[in-house]
């Protein structure tokens, strides 16, 4: 088992799948995670290296502060390669500062867990503090989007119960 940021993730799970059981992760930002950290979707926690749980692990910690995805521009027809006596690094520098940044990364205003439980409930009491009507039913405990309350209400008035007082 493998805990990351404080969410055990199964050891038999793929990694995409896995990724879901953090709160505000679904299946979409979880491929484009595997993606970023070229993590095989069909990859199985078990199987993770100790270098790509902790590039998860950091990734997942501050999204906004990682380094943007650079992307390599394609060869034109008329390109030589450079010569062989030329030093490896000389050529990988040049290909760093010849690629372009590329676009907007989704990625990078992601919130999970506690962050994005923050928003829900601060997007729940703005609602109320303005008196709209799905403010109103969360306030009473009350289906939000129009469901039948005669019979059926009652997870509704548990689950809304903690921010009927608050």
């Amino acid at each position: 088992m493998v805990h990351v940021l404080g969410v055990l993730l199964p050891d038999l799970h793929y990694a995409r799948q896995a990724l879901t059981t953090f709160y505000g992760v679904g299946n979409k930002t979880a491929h484009r995670l595997c993606a970023r950290l070229q993590i095989h979707d069909r990859q199985k926690i078990r199987d993770l290296t100790p270098t790509q749980v902790t590039e998860l692990a950091s990734f997942l910690a501050s999204p906004s502060t990682a380094p943007p995805l650079r992307r390599m521009a394609l060869a034109s027809p008329d390109f030589k390669p450079p010569p062989v006596s030329m030093p490896i690094e000389d050529i990988r520098r040049k290909a760093f500062e010849d690629s372009v940044p590329g676009p907007a990364d989704p990625l990078k205003s992601l919130k999970i867990e506690s962050e994005a439980k923050r928003v829900v409930r601060e997007n729940i009491a703005h609602l109320r503090m303005i008196g709209t009507y799905v403010g109103k039913r969360h306030a009473m405990g009350l289906p939000v989007r129009g469901q039948n309350t005669q019979s059926n209400a009652k997870s509704a008035k548990k689950l809304n119960r903690v921010n009927r007082f608050g």
